[in-house]
């Protein structure tokens, strides 16, 4: 098979296509888009019928692709790091369902924050489901461990996460490929229980879920990803490193043997045979992993004997929180420092701001108008291209703490008494999170002016659809939204006096009032604009 140049999501899903897959679901979140738009893009999948399109959320991704392994296909599901939190219930539960068919969860981490909110490790979900974990070291184990992952799902009738950091996301390397499997012939489980949660089985379920840990023990003690190297002559240090975390240590070094005995994790459950090996072989032990210190907690709960150092975040030596880089780890391990050249000082820090005729512009610009009798601290928002409507020149919102926040947060001030309680969400992220609160509002009769931003995609992580498009009006109506109270205007400077005049009638109505805000995306029209001169 040919090799190809793939980013570490690319390699991912071609070897999910390749290890015969059915399905890929999950919600766009970078730095994990990439997985399913590359299979959207796929001859090769087109041409086996693979289902490929966005979901609601991560929630409905997980549960649908649950739904695809109990017909005995294999499938995998597709997020961001805080996407798990909103896939945690079916995550939890389907560790104790188990899996019919392969069933990978894929999850892709951001340390350092590069288009996220909070820093999280996807590690401990695993570890709190007691479910095994992949986590590759470079683009081709991303390819790899589809079929391994495939393959010990089936095993053992389980999920499997796999974790993927920001820089092996997006990074590129050569991938060989193997041939392609065919997909899995349609079964029903053999056990028609299987799925059923009620009290009495799931405590059976849970009971043969803890007597399968000693196997994922084993599993990972016998994995060809967990790699220890103890021919060294210096043991005064063991290193245990994970994931991407790898390479960083290999560059530290620029490539030459590395002195000290060094265990490679890229599987877990830790394999503690390994582990215990190391710990009595050398003096100390230094942990070098992408993310929170998940390895080196574990270790200093493991009941070694003696009193041995274990090095690694928490104590200092490599910094606890961001991303690592080879000159972290050279400094941890007293080596000179791979810093290179400084940046010029001609080249100028550029935050983030919207495009260059984003419909949001003039929607934020028409409602400071409105609200700057109120003063700041009215106006709550989440997250999506219109965040940066908290920066200059626009200082219009005043909160993001995750999706769909920003109506349910309007509501509680409202309970409070804050008049006006303004909340300002993306047409994607109401789909994805905002109806649930819209319902609160309406069953409470919340005194809430709800703005949702229409610019008909998902703008902020590259232009995906989503499933409410073309039905937001539909939507609020059939929750209950009042039809006179559902306002639409089209956000262009010409149109300012009628925006401010809904504004203000909906902010003198006391009840709730849904506020679309109706232009495409500036960039996807461009895109749409492009196409239609090639053709």
């Amino acid at each position: 098979m040919p090799k190809l140049m793939l980013l570490g999501d690319e390699a991912l899903a071609q070897g999910a296509l390749d290890a015969g897959i059915s399905g890929f679901y999950g919600y766009p979140g970078t730095p994990s888009t990439e997985i399913i738009e590359y299979a959207q893009r796929s001859k090769q999948a087109e041409e086996n019928n693979v289902h490929r399109t966005w979901s609601s959320n991560e929630k409905t991704a997980l549960e649908t692709a649950l739904g695809m392994s109990a017909s005995g296909k294999r499938a995998m599901v597709t997020m961001k790091h805080v996407g798990l939190n909103v896939a945690a219930d079916p995550l939890m539960n389907s560790a104790i369902t188990g899996a019919s068919g392969g069933l990978i969860i894929a999850v892709a981490d951001d340390p350092s924050m590069h288009s996220s909110q909070n820093e999280q490790d996807s590690r401990y979900y695993g570890h709190f489901a007691m479910i095994p974990v992949l986590e590759p070291s470079n683009q081709q184990e991303c390819y790899d461990m589809a079929f391994y992952g495939f393959e010990l799902s089936e095993k053992y009738h389980i999920p499997i996460l796999l974790r993927l950091t920001t820089r092996l996301a997006h990074s590129r390397s050569g991938v060989t490929r193997r041939n392609p499997l065919p997909q899995k012939e349609l079964k029903k489980p053999e056990d028609i229980f299987q799925f059923m949660l009620l009290p009495a089985i799931a405590r059976k379920k849970y009971q043969h879920h803890l007597s399968l840990q000693k196997d994922f023990l084993a599993e990972s003690e016998n994995s060809p990803y967990n790699v220890y190297t103890a021919e060294r002559k210096n043991t005064k240090l063991g290193i245990i490193t994970t994931g991407l975390a790898y390479n960083y240590l290999r560059e530290a070094y620029h490539g030459e043997e590395i002195p000290y005995p060094v265990l490679k994790i890229c599987q877990y459950p830790l394999p503690e045979k390994q582990i215990r090996q190391l710990y009595e072989t050398c003096d100390e032990l230094l942990v070098i992993e992408e993310g929170m210190p998940f390895v080196e907690e574990q270790l200093k709960g493991l009941a070694f004997p003696g009193l041995k150092p274990v090095h690694g975040r928490l104590d200092g030596y490599l910094p606890r929180a961001g991303e690592l880089n080879p000159n972290l780890v050279a400094k941890a391990l007293s080596l000179p420092d791979t810093i290179g050249r400084p940046v010029p000082d001609i080249v100028v820090g550029r935050p983030p701001a919207l495009c260059v005729g984003c419909p949001h512009s003039d929607t934020f610009l028409s409602l400071n108008e409105v609200m700057a009798e109120y003063g700041r601290g009215n106006v709550f928002s989440d997250i999506g291209c219109y965040t940066l409507g908290f920066m200059p020149p626009y200082n219009s919102i005043n909160s993001c703490v995750d999706m769909g926040a920003s109506i349910t947060m309007a509501k509680g001030a409202s309970d409070s008494g804050l008049f006006p309680a303004v909340a300002v969400i993306g047409d994607s992220t109401f789909c994805h999170s905002g109806i649930t609160g819209l319902l609160d509002c309406i069953y409470d009769k919340a005194n809430v002016m709800i703005i949702i931003l229409d610019n008909a995609t998902t703008a902020m992580t590259g232009g995906q659809n989503y499933t409410g498009y073309g039905k937001l009006e539909d939507i609020c109506l059939g929750l209950g939204v009042e039809k006179e109270h559902i306002r639409v205007f089209v956000p262009l400077k010409k149109n300012y006096p009628e925006m401010i005049q809904i504004y203000k009638e909906e902010l003198a109505y006391n009840g709730v009032s849904v506020v679309i805000a109706r232009r495409e995306c500036i960039q996807t029209l461009k895109k749409k604009n492009k196409m239609e001169i090639q053709e």
